[in-house]
């Protein structure tokens, strides 16, 4: 298994300044974001898209239909991306940092199969039918904070949060809810549950509302914001926990405390958007060839990276085979893995190592 540590230190290759580069995806980002608006089933010019925004935030009077696309269903899906895009990608980051091992990815912690269980339970039996529009989510948030807490327990009965231990317990409680969520889609008696299941395991963000934005931004700036402030502590327990510790860094509650986090973050995410993947395993190692290892760098650039990718991934989803929508997942399988593969090859990178 590869972890950080294992790849000796070599000259460090040309990295860019984050000053630069921050700002180069700000404006991507917008103009990603625009264009977004502007995709759909049926597609929208520019000038349309500024026009209703422009309506809209004046109290203007603009078409009333180009309004409801563009400022109810298009620019909430827009902002969902950049959210969900961002958090995957930093809880990429943190995840990699926490067990070490540049091959993890966001879902590793079981996390994502946990919210499977419990949005399965709601689509085929009605769980939580009291809660109405906002049942899948509740039913998927209890779903990974259960998981996460398993996984947790399992953890410290058996000596503590070490990395090969919650590497391990994930894939090992990963593999039992997927299994679990399978027999209930084969015990269900709704005919579209199975379909309805597979869709939102595979990521989509065709329920993107205003009213789910709120919390999402929330724990994506909290967390990000978290994480930042504890980049010096991040460094250090990513090269190793003796030196971390040697440095005066709480190994034990640093690790205890991230786990908490990412599992928090992870569980909102997957709540509202479903299970992405490749996002939070790409986009790191992308941010560190650009900016190197440092996270007080990596996590910024990571997540505005992570929110353009999921734009133009949910744009593609959208337009590919116009009007069906396409799973994200399908998406950023079909981009990330030859992404990856290609990164895995080159000569000057090696999983994090600033080299």
């Amino acid at each position: 298994m590869h972890t950080f540590e294992d790849v000796p230190r070599r000259k460090s290759a040309r990295r860019l300044p984050a000053p630069v580069v921050v700002p180069v995806l700000l404006v991507l980002l917008a103009a990603s974001a625009i264009a977004s608006v502007g995709f759909g089933a049926e597609p929208l010019a520019w000038s349309v898209v500024i026009d209703a925004l422009a309506n809209r935030l004046t109290d203007g009077t603009g078409d009333a239909t180009y309004d409801i696309i563009v400022w109810d269903i298009r620019v909430p899906r827009t902002l969902l991306a950049i959210v969900v895009g961002a958090g995957l990608a930093v809880a990429g980051v943190g995840i990699q940092t926490l067990v070490r091992n540049p091959l993890a990815d966001p879902y590793l912690l079981g996390v994502s199969a946990g919210a499977s269980v419990g949005a399965t339970a709601v689509i085929t039996f009605g769980v939580l039918a009291a809660a109405g529009l906002w049942a899948l989510s509740v039913g998927a948030l209890l779903g990974a904070l259960g998981a996460a807490l398993l996984v947790f327990g399992v953890a410290m009965a058996q000596g503590g949060l070490t990395p090969l231990r919650l590497v391990l317990i994930g894939t090992v409680l990963s593999a039992a809810f997927s299994a679990i969520a399978s027999f209930l889609v084969f015990r269900s008696d709704n005919p579209q549950a199975a379909q309805s299941v597979l869709f939102w395991l595979l990521g989509s963000l065709s329920g993107a509302a205003w009213n789910q934005l709120p919390l999402v931004a929330g724990a994506v700036v909290v967390i990000g914001a978290v994480l930042v402030a504890g980049s010096g502590w991040l460094d250090a327990l990513a090269t190793s926990p003796d030196t971390a510790a040697a440095l005066g860094v709480p190994v034990r509650a640093l690790r205890g405390g991230l786990f908490v986090l990412l599992a928090t973050l992870v569980g909102v995410l997957v709540a509202v958007a479903g299970s992405i993947g490749f996002v939070g395993l790409v986009l790191p190692h992308i941010s560190r060839m650009l900016v190197g290892v440092r996270h007080r760098a990596v996590l910024p650039v990571a997540a505005l990276s992570g929110a353009v990718f999921l734009i133009w991934v949910d744009i593609a989803a959208r337009v590919a085979v116009r009007p069906t929508e396409i799973p994200l997942s399908v998406v950023t399988g079909l981009i990330g893995a030859p992404v990856f593969l290609v990164l895995m090859g080159r000569r000057h990178y090696r999983f994090g190592a600033d080299q």
